[in-house]
């Protein structure tokens, strides 16, 4: 590749945006070819600088998503390297198949909120297209919580959003500072509020409107922390028995609806009053608009199926829960309930809840995500 190639590439935004600058200033010089003298000029920086950055990367090509990412973006639209064919596809195409700006920054959203959850990883297979994130149970056993595109997960492990554990086949990626960082900025730039443990916060949840809250202030809700939510913390608890009291499967069915729930509220749909939906089973709802994907229609109209399916009063603690990652005391003080009941009601609703989703995507579950 010559530097014109790589220039032309720059100018004609086949590069995204979001590519960090050592990386930028590493394909340049190792497959344009540019000197790092003159990438210092254009940088505005010294050489050495630049040397740095350069050497930086290349000592972080042992991450297979890493080095995936950095083979993407150095390779030209409908130019594969030598051997490509031999490479798994997760690592075969070129820069055409790297998510934009704007898709990153929802994706990324979506795995970094997941990753911040107790004993969350994010687990790659070199053959496959996809990421899984999974959390660990307090039972011992493993719950799956989200997917993620291959090219996400490349480019956010280029821009040190994640950080292999392990290497191997199969390899176990955690969220870094830097991550949580970002992740951050991206609840902000989406409007989305904090999860700031559970304690109250003025901040509206993300898909609904304003309520006053008990001491007058708009939307007070009480929301879990990144690493905790009603469900993980209801897990934990264990009955007469000294069995679980919400089981794997229970535990499952409610993470599949929140999944949908944020999938639902991505690209530009139109927005859904859930609180209305749920006091007014069914309702006429809007037809998707030209900026909403497939993918969030689909997830809308599952959220809204799986709601119907559990009808007033358990689709309200379900979404109040799961969605909301409303603490069970207030929602059964929202919903004018006697203490400690929520927890009862919360789980008749997953049962009948994991019950819909056996009956409809089947007993295994379609992938989350």
């Amino acid at each position: 590749m010559t530097d014109l190639d790589f220039a032309g590439r720059q100018a004609a935004g086949l590069l995204p945006d979001w590519v960090p600058a050592g990386a930028l200033h590493y394909i340049a010089h190792t497959e344009g070819g540019q000197p790092i003298r003159a990438l210092a000029r254009q940088a505005g920086c010294h050489a050495s600088t630049i040397l740095r950055q350069i050497r930086k990367v290349e000592m972080r090509r042992d991450d297979p998503l890493v080095d995936a990412a950095l083979r993407k973006l150095g390779t030209p639209p409908q130019i594969m390297r030598k051997g490509a064919k031999d490479r798994p596809p997760m690592t075969s195409h070129s820069a055409l198949d790297m998510p934009d700006e704007e898709t990153l920054a929802r994706e990324a959203m979506r795995a970094l909120r997941r990753l911040c959850e107790t004993g969350a990883i994010l687990a790659v297979a070199a053959d496959l297209d996809k990421a899984v994130v999974v959390r660990d149970m307090p039972g011992g056993g493993t719950a799956r919580t989200a997917t993620v595109d291959a090219a996400v997960a490349q480019a956010m492990a280029l821009k040190d959003w994640i950080a292999p554990a392990n290497s191997g086949r199969i390899v176990r990626y955690h969220i870094t500072g830097a991550g949580r960082s970002a992740l951050g900025g991206l609840l902000d730039r989406f409007g989305v509020p904090q999860d700031i443990g559970a304690e109250e916060t003025t901040a509206p949840v993300h898909g609904q409107g304003t309520n006053a809250g008990e001491d007058g202030d708009p939307a007070r809700r009480s929301r879990y922390g990144m690493g905790e939510s009603p469900l993980s913390a209801l897990a934990r608890r264990r009955d007469r028995e000294g069995k679980p009291f919400l089981n794997e499967a229970l535990v499952h069915a409610g993470e599949r609806l929140r999944e949908d729930f944020e999938l639902a509220q991505m690209n530009g749909g139109p927005a859904t009053d859930w609180e209305r939906f749920v006091s007014a089973i069914p309702m006429p709802e809007p037809e998707p608009s030209a900026t909403e994907d497939s993918r969030s229609a689909a997830a809308r109209a599952r959220v809204q199926g799986a709601l119907v399916n559990l009808g007033p009063g358990l689709s309200e603690v379900a979404l109040h829960c799961c969605c909301f990652l409303e603490g069970l005391e207030t929602t059964e003080k929202r919903l004018g309930w006697s203490a400690r009941s929520g927890k009862i009601v919360l789980r008749i609703a997953l049962m009948r809840l994991r019950r819909y989703y056996d009956e409809t995507v089947g007993a295994a579950g379609a992938m989350i995500g």
